[in-house]
């Protein structure tokens, strides 16, 4: 039978929260005062690592995966990010870029290093990737964003243009709900794909098992009647050779 998920709630559901309602506050700050709020999004990297770590160990918890191996290709994964960052600082690249430009670089990088993640294993954070994207091109293009204005009046916010943080509260929102459908869709439909092979698998096994034994037993029977048989015979040549030699002798003795 397909084993049901075990996980807390919590553990699925707090992590997305926490990442969803994080980078739509760092987005609003970006948006009033961009150059103080560069250090904010640094330190806010390590924090999607550990949440990622945490959103995507209830997933393989349901798959019955190696958790081993999970944690070891996530420590490569986000340590690989947070390094790339770190020599980024550290070569002295940093300083030949604005505020602007190292933030939209930072998120930018964030974005891809989430989405890789998400693919790994935790599906659900394909769609905060996507909001750190839509993010991105935002403040990468703040005035004029065509993709602003567009998911500004697909929510029916007014002046999306002039209104960013808006919008992109609404999209956290919205991916948030959207993250936890998908959260509780793919692993009971893998689940539930990986079931019924691991049944029909049993059977068989069952079935094969028992089909050789009722087998065995009209062997032995018919064994045991062809043995009946054979007895039966040579009982029937013994009488028949008793009674020719009765016969012999009542001749001899007539004559």
């Amino acid at each position: 039978m397909p084993q049901r998920e075990s996980s807390p709630l919590i553990l699925s559901v707090l992590p997305v929260l926490v990442l969803f309602a994080g980078a739509a506050t760092l987005f609003w700050l970006s948006t009033q005062d961009l150059a103080r709020t560069v250090q904010y999004w640094e330190i806010f990297v390590p924090v999607v690592a550990v949440l990622s770590l945490f959103s995507g160990w209830t997933q393989v918890q349901a798959l019955e995966s190696n958790r081993l191996w999970y944690l070891l290709k996530q420590f490569i994964h986000w340590g690989g990010v947070i390094a790339v960052l770190y020599l980024f600082n550290a070569v002295g690249f940093r300083d030949l870029l604005n505020d602007q430009q190292y933030t939209v670089i930072l998120i930018g990088f964030l974005s891809m290093g989430t989405l890789l993640a998400a693919i790994q294993m935790d599906y659900k954070l394909i769609i905060f990737a996507v909001f750190l994207a839509f993010c991105t091109y935002v403040l990468f293009l703040p005035a004029d964003n065509s993709v602003l204005i567009w998911t500004g009046n697909l929510f029916r916010i007014t002046d999306p243009g002039t209104n960013p943080a808006v919008v992109a509260a609404a999209a956290a929102g919205v991916g948030f709900v959207a993250s936890l459908i998908v959260r509780y869709l793919i692993p009971m439909r893998q689940t539930r794909d990986r079931g019924p092979t691991v049944t029909t698998g049993e059977t068989a096994n069952a079935t094969q098992t028992a089909a050789p034994t009722e087998a065995a037993a009209p062997t032995e029977a018919a064994g045991t009647g062809a043995t009946a048989d054979t007895d039966a015979t040579a009982d029937t040549d013994a009488t028949a050779g008793k009674g020719a030699t009765a016969s012999s002798g009542a001749t001899t003795a007539s004559t």
